[in-house]
C-alpha cells in the first residue's frame, strides 16, 4: 500500500502549471497575510505593485467573482482585440498623451448660451462647463497644444461664438447665480461664491491674456466693456486686480480716445472696489505714466495729455487724506530740483526744471488744488506750488522763455479763479511790455505769428522775426484781459490794477507801432473804466472793510450783475474761440507749414468723361476730401483750365467714390481678420 501511495506524485508531474495553480490557489485571508509580510519586507516592491498592478494585490477577491465563469471566460479574454490591462509596450507610451477632449460646436455653445439666458436658476456645472470652453479658446489663440483641457474649440466660427456668448451672457449668469442682480453687495459674502471662486479666477486670468493679445480698437472697446462688467469680480482677487491695473493703466495712457476712456472708467471701478489696498498703488503708478508720457507736446499730443490729468484730479479727489501724502511729495520734488536749479547755476539743473514734464506736473497740481478748494485737505499746498510757479518764471526771465512765462501765468490765472483766492499775476505780463524793445526792427517776415501752445523756449531766428512780437503782444493781451475780468468783481480792483494801467502807459508812450499800441489802449480803457464802476459801487457801502463776510456779500452781489470789463471779455471770448476754430481747420493752429505734394497730372475733360464711365483709374496718393484743397499744390497754367471742370466732375463722383472707399475697406479687413483670429469676432450683439 505504502508503494502505491509513493507512485501517485508522479502521475501529477505530467501537468506542472496545474500543480503550480494549485499551489497558489490560497484562501483571502492567507493571501492578505502573505501580502501584509511582503509589505514589511520589501515594502518598495509593494508600493510598485500597488500603482502599477493593483489586480495582483486584489487577486483574492477577483478569483472568487470569476471562478464561477469559468474555462469559456478565459477563452474570451486571450480573444484578439484592445485589452485593457498593462501591456509590455505601455512602459513606453508617452506620458504627456492628451486625453480624449470634446470638440466644441456651435450647436453645444447656442444650448450653453439658451442655459445662461435661462428665467430659471443658473447652476453651477453651466457656467463651469462655459469658463472651460473659453479658456480652451485662449488656449486655441496661444497655440499651446501641450495643454490638457476638457474641451477643444476649432474653427474661427465656434471661437467667435465662445467668446461673444462670455462677454455678452456670462456676467449677467454669474449674478444671477450669486443672487446679485437687485442687491448691490460683495460677491465674497455671497452665498455660493466659495464654489465659483476657482473658475472665476481662472476666467479674469483668460480675459486679461485676451486683453493683452488684441490690437484693434473695436475689440478693446468691446472687450474693456466685459472687463468694466466684471470689475467687481476682479476686485475680489488681490494678483488679478493689480494685473489687471497694470495693462489697463498703459491703455489709459496710450490708446485711443474711446479705448482710453473705458480703461479710466475700469481703473476707477476696481479702484473704489478695493480702494484701501489699491489706491496708494494706483495713483503712484498713473502719476509716473502721466510723467512718462508727457514729455513731448504737440497739436495731436495735447487731448490726450489733458486727459490724463483731468482724469488723475478724479483719482486724486477720491481720498484727500490720501491724496495729501502723495501731492506734498511730489511738490517738494518740484521744489527740490527748482532750489537746485536756482543755486547750481548749470544747465543740466536748468533743463531739469525748464521741460514739459515738470510744467505739465505744476499743471495737475494747479488743477487739483483748484478742484478740491471747496475742501479742507488739500488747501496748505496752494501757497508753495504758487511760489514754486512763480520762481520758475523767474529762473530764466529772457525773451527766449516768454512761452514758458505764459505757460507759467495760465495756470496761476486758472488757480486763482478756481480757488477763489488772490495771486498777484499782473507784475510778470507788465514786464514783458517794458522789458522788451517792440520798435526793434524785424530781420525776418514770417507769414503769420508763432503758435506758443506747443512750445517752452524760442529759438534765436524766431526772435528776429516779425510774428514773434506780435505772438508776444496776442498773449499779454488774452492774458492781461482774462485776469482782469477775473478780478473785476473785486472790492480792491482800482488798486490791484493800478500799476499796471500805469506801466501800460509807459509801454503807449515808448512803443510806435500802431499795431500794437491800439490793442493796449483798448484794454487799459476797459480796466479804467470797470475801475471807474467800482469806484461808484464803492463810494455807496456803509460797512467796513474789515468785514470779510459783508465784503463777500458785496463782491458777489457785484458778479451777479455783472461788470462791464468781464462783459467785454466774454464777448471778446466768444471771437476769439471762432478765430481758433477756422485756424485749426486751416492748418494754421501748429504755425509749421506741410510739406507740399506733387499729384499725378490732372487729365483732360474727355479723359475724365471716359474715366467717370468705366468708374476706374489709378488710385490717388493722399486723397483728398475737400475741393478746396487743390489750392494748396502748384500747378501749370494748362492744368489751371482744366481744374473748373474737374471741380464739376469730382460732385458727381463722389458718392461713387465712397462706395468704392469701402468696397476696398471691407477686403484689407477680411486680410487682417486672417492674421489676425480676434479680428474675426463679432460684436453685432453688444
Amino acid at each position: 500500500m505504502k508503494m502505491k501511495k509513493s507512485k501517485k506524485p508522479p502521475q501529477k508531474s505530467e501537468e506542472p502549471h496545474d500543480d503550480l495553480d494549485s499551489e497558489e490557489e490560497l484562501s483571502p485571508e492567507e493571501h492578505k497575510k502573505s501580502l501584509e509580510k511582503l509589505k514589511k519586507i520589501d515594502p518598495d516592491f509593494y508600493n510598485f505593485l500597488e500603482e502599477n498592478d493593483e489586480n495582483l494585490l486584489n487577486f483574492g477577491e477577483d478569483s472568487d467573482d470569476n471562478g464561477s465563469e469559468g474555462e469559456e471566460d478565459e477563452e474570451k479574454v486571450h480573444e484578439p482585440g484592445p485589452l485593457k490591462g498593462d501591456s509590455d509596450e505601455s512602459d513606453f507610451e508617452d506620458e504627456d498623451a492628451k486625453p480624449a477632449v470634446g470638440k466644441v460646436n456651435l450647436k453645444l455653445v447656442s444650448q450653453w448660451q439658451a442655459e445662461l439666458q435661462s428665467e430659471g436658476k443658473i447652476k453651477l456645472p453651466t457656467l463651469t462647463t462655459v469658463i472651460k470652453a473659453f479658456n480652451a479658446a485662449m488656449l486655441r489663440v496661444a497655440g499651446d497644444e501641450s495643454s490638457q483641457g476638457e474641451f477643444k474649440v476649432e474653427g474661427s466660427s465656434v471661437f467667435n461664438a465662445v467668446i461673444q456668448m462670455c462677454v455678452l451672457y456670462l456676467p449677467g449668469a454669474i449674478k444671477k447665480y450669486l443672487g446679485m442682480e437687485q442687491s448691490g453687495k460683495d460677491p465674497q459674502k455671497c452665498k455660493h461664491f466659495i464654489k465659483i471662486k476657482g473658475p472665476l479666477m481662472s476666467y479674469l486670468k483668460d480675459v486679461l491674456k485676451l486683453l493683452s493679445g488684441v490690437t484693434s480698437e473695436n475689440i478693446l472697446t468691446v472687450l474693456l466693456k466685459h472687463l468694466h462688467q466684471m470689475s467687481v469680480y476682479v476686485a475680489c482677487f488681490s494678483r488679478i486686480s493689480k494685473q489687471s491695473l497694470k495693462k489697463l493703466i498703459t491703455l489709459w495712457s496710450t490708446g485711443e480716445e474711446t479705448v482710453r476712456v473705458l480703461s479710466f472708467l475700469c481703473i476707477l471701478r476696481i479702484t473704489r472696489n478695493q480702494q484701501t489696498a489699491l489706491l496708494d498703488l494706483v495713483l503712484k503708478a498713473m502719476y509716473m505714466t502721466y510723467v512718462k508720457n508727457s514729455k513731448f507736446v504737440s497739436p495731436s499730443t495735447w487731448p490726450g495729455i489733458n486727459f490724463m490729468r483731468r482724469s488723475l484730479v478724479e483719482m486724486f479727489s477720491l481720498d484727500l487724506n490720501a491724496a495729501y501724502q502723495h501731492v506734498f511729495l511730489y511738490i517738494r520734488q518740484l521744489a527740490i530740483h527748482l532750489r537746485n536749479a536756482i543755486v547750481v547755476q548749470k544747465i543740466e539743473n536748468r533743463q531739469a526744471v525748464y521741460n514739459w514734464q515738470y510744467i505739465n506736473s505744476l499743471h495737475l497740481w494747479a488743477d487739483l488744488i483748484a478742484a478740491t478748494s471747496n475742501k479742507p485737505q488739500l488747501q496748505p499746498l496752494l501757497y508753495p506750488l504758487v511760489m514754486v510757479i512763480t520762481n520758475t518764471i523767474k529762473l530764466v526771465p529772457t525773451h527766449q522763455y516768454y512761452p514758458l512765462r505764459f505757460h507759467c501765468v495760465e495756470i496761476l490765472i486758472n488757480l486763482s479763479k478756481e480757488s477763489n483766492t488772490f495771486i498777484p499775476v499782473l507784475p510778470f505780463l507788465v514786464e514783458v511790455l517794458t522789458t522788451y524793445d517792440f520798435n526793434k526792427k524785424h530781420k525776418k517776415v514770417s507769414m503769420k505769428p508763432l503758435d506758443f501752445s506747443c512750445i517752452l523756449r524760442l529759438a534765436k531766428s524766431q526772435l528776429s522775426e516779425n510774428g514773434f512780437k506780435d505772438s508776444v503782444i496776442e498773449r499779454v493781451y488774452a492774458l492781461l484781459l482774462e485776469y482782469t475780468a477775473n478780478e473785476s468783481h473785486n472790492i480792491a480792483f482800482p488798486d490791484i490794477s493800478l500799476l499796471a494801467v500805469l506801466q501800460i502807459k509807459q509801454f503807449l508812450k515808448t512803443c510806435n507801432v500802431s499795431n500794437y499800441t491800439k490793442k493796449m489802449r483798448q484794454l487799459m480803457e476797459k480796466i479804467e473804466e470797470n475801475s471807474r464802476f467800482i469806484d461808484r459801487e464803492r463810494s455807496k457801502i456803509s460797512f467796513a472793510l474789515n468785514d470779510e463776510k459783508m465784503v463777500t456779500a458785496w463782491e458777489s452781489n457785484i458778479k451777479a450783475k455783472g461788470t462791464p470789463l468781464y462783459t467785454f471779455f466774454e464777448n471778446w471770448s466768444k471771437i476769439n474761440k471762432i478765430q481758433k476754430r477756422k485756424k485749426v481747420s486751416k492748418n494754421d493752429e501748429t504755425g509749421v507749414e506741410l510739406p507740399m505734394i506733387k499729384r499725378p497730372k490732372i487729365l483732360d475733360s474727355d479723359e475724365l468723361k471716359t474715366n467717370k464711365d468705366k468708374d476706374t483709374g489709378p488710385m490717388e496718393l493722399f486723397p483728398s476730401d475737400s475741393e478746396d484743397d487743390t489750392a494748396n499744390f502748384k500747378v501749370s497754367d494748362e492744368e489751371n483750365e482744366t481744374r473748373p471742370k474737374e471741380k464739376k466732375l469730382k460732385k458727381k463722383k463722389k458718392n461713387k467714390n465712397k462706395t468704392k472707399s469701402s468696397k476696398e475697406s471691407v477686403q484689407e479687413e477680411d486680410i487682417v481678420d486672417k492674421e489676425d483670429v480676434v479680428q474675426d469676432f463679432s460684436v453685432s450683439d453688444w
